[in-house]
């Protein structure tokens, strides 16, 4: 049966539709400043991630400013846990007890405020997933006083997907989605999501107030990224964004995408556009792995891989399995096509396709109820393949030694690499084809009977 590497989220009747892809590389940011001061010492941020580097420092949200109670700031740090700072000083950190490593999966944050209450337990409370969480490695939760005024609500610069104190830094790098602020309300997670029938925490429709400085950003609107939809007109001003950072990667459709954390990825590989671009960097032995976040075993599946070609460049599918890591001995584990020509089966290298160059976007189509596999060029299957001719498998590769497969990708050269397409593109598309489920955005038509690699069509193999 199909697996992610990460949670699922699955079945429910709240669909969001568009999350925001951070790139760091680009400085992206969303940036406002209110017209007039909420409340600063009351509010709720909610919002889901889904992180592309697990080991970078970056900021999610905050506000600049020279004192305690203007500069704030919520950071992932580099190994992985996260801070919550008021100037000189940590709220709370996690940076020992809570690891968020995983790049593959949607999580909640919650952080709710109130310093108008008595207990200083009770005046900051963090939530992932709908638990609060309580066990930090670092806690001065007693140094916000009763009453404490931060910067956020205040007609002062506020920050998402970056920290500025004079100039913005630390970028995130990931994706966001259903950001809410609620100026004037400590609420809890329950307001903003839910436990299925499966016990996966997945979002709920928020249905109350907003409060004066409140927003919703949804991220529907591919011209306008950062307009507020909470019917307050909190916009935020969106920069160094495109059209193609709008994604349907979201918490109610999970897309693959590449694993920094898999085995042999995370060396002289540099990762980007929410881990949908890999580039080799270089040094020594630099054919290595770079996989997806998702696995099969079952069904029919489809992708696009963009070339960034300048040596030699790989693709294809690799036992799920697999715990080699470079070239060598890869390639004996999977079934590849090289941007030569050539096919490898076995690590085996005979003549198979045409060659393929620079920007050139090879198709996928992997059969895995006849253990088949395909590869097209810009639309045209190689050795007169036809990826619906089912059990006869007209001009397919087998695959029938393996019985779950990773898609997979492999390139030489410093700043050869790939562009990913699992339906969630980091690239513009001309025409615009989704599958039959009407998922994913691909340049060419998806095969009959094949489907994004995303949770919505998994759930139909489960």
């Amino acid at each position: 049966m199909p697996f992610a590497i990460g949670g699922n989220q699955l079945d429910t009747g709240y669909e969001v539709d568009n999350s925001l892809r951070f790139n760091s590389a680009d400085s992206p940011i969303l940036s406002r400043t209110p017209s007039s001061a909420g409340n600063r010492g009351i509010w709720t941020v909610s919002v889901w991630v889904k992180k592309a580097n697990p080991t970078k420092r970056t900021v999610l949200f905050g506000t600049p400013g020279s004192d305690n109670n203007s500069t704030m700031s919520f950071i992932f740090h580099q190994d992985s846990g996260v801070r919550f700072g008021v100037n000189s000083f940590n709220v709370f950190t996690t940076t020992n007890t809570f690891k968020m490593r995983d790049p593959s999966a949607w999580m909640h944050l919650v952080l709710r405020i109130d310093t108008s209450q008595g207990s200083s337990d009770n005046r900051t409370k963090f939530y992932i997933n709908g638990e609060r969480f309580t066990n930090f490695d670092g806690n001065n939760l007693n140094s916000i006083s009763n009453g404490f005024q931060y910067g956020w609500n205040n007609t002062i610069l506020h920050f998402l997907g970056a920290e500025n104190a004079g100039t913005p830094a630390d970028f995130m790098d990931g994706c966001i989605a259903e950001f809410y602020n609620i100026d004037g309300q400590s609420l809890g997670p329950t307001e903003f999501g839910e436990t299925n029938d499966n016990g996966v925490w997945i979002p709920k429709e928020y249905e109350g107030s907003y409060g004066t400085n409140g927003f919703k950003l949804e991220f529907k609107n591919s011209g306008s990224l950062g307009t507020d939809t909470s019917g307050n007109g909190n916009n935020f001003t969106a920069t160094n964004f495109t059209a193609t950072d709008q994604t349907t990667d979201t918490p109610t459709n999970n897309f693959a995408t590449l694993n920094p954390l898999a085995i042999g990825s995370n060396t002289n590989k540099a990762y980007s556009e929410g881990n949908t671009k890999v580039l080799a960097s270089g040094g020594s032995n630099p054919w290595k792995h770079a996989l997806a976040t998702i696995g099969v075993s079952n069904g029919k599946w489809y992708w696009e891989c963009k070339a960034i070609l300048n040596g030699a460049i790989i693709l294809g599918v690799t036992d799920a399995n697999t715990t080699s890591s470079y070239e060598d001995d890869a390639l004996d584990e999977g079934v590849y096509y090289r941007n030569n020509g050539n096919k490898y089966v076995g690590g085996s290298s005979t003549s198979y396709g045409n060659t393929f160059a620079n920007n050139d976007i090879i198709g996928v189509a992997l059969d895995m109820d006849n253990k088949n596999i395909y590869f097209s060029k810009n639309g045209t299957y190689q050795n007169s393949g036809d990826p619906t001719s089912g059990s006869t498998g007209t001009g397919a590769l087998s695959v029938s030694s393996f019985s779950t497969l990773l898609p997979d990708v492999l390139d030489s050269d410093g700043g050869d690499g790939w562009q990913l397409n699992f339906g969630n593109a980091p690239y513009s598309i001309s025409s615009g084809n989704a599958d039959a489920n009407g998922h994913g955005n691909f340049e060419y038509a998806v095969p009959s009977g094949y489907f994004a690699l995303c949770t919505k069509n998994l759930a139909e193999f489960g």
